[in-house]
């Protein structure tokens, strides 16, 4: 794998790895009100499971599915912060 190719894999999974923490954020940020909706917090916690194993699948060598992961992970991390602001 070329330097070129690492580095493309590794914004991948932290693309991932930042929409996991959005959820995360969104988690603690429903449990800190006064009556936490239950349901957001699982569909949370789903959502981190599914990427979890979304990110098991990514293939350093599928460049396509790299880029692809790299802009799709990122929006929706700052599509899911948006929802905790």
């Amino acid at each position: 794998m070329s330097n070129r190719e690492t580095a493309a894999y590794e914004a991948a999974i932290e693309a991932v790895n930042g929409a996991v923490g959005a959820y995360s954020a969104l988690i603690a940020a429903e449990e800190a009100k006064p009556v936490p909706d239950q349901g957001v917090i699982e569909a949370a916690l789903t959502e981190q499971t599914r990427l979890a194993r979304e990110r098991e699948g990514l293939r350093p060598d599928d460049h396509a599915q790299i880029a692809e992961a790299r802009v799709r992970y990122a929006d929706l991390a700052r599509e899911v912060r948006e929802r905790v602001a």
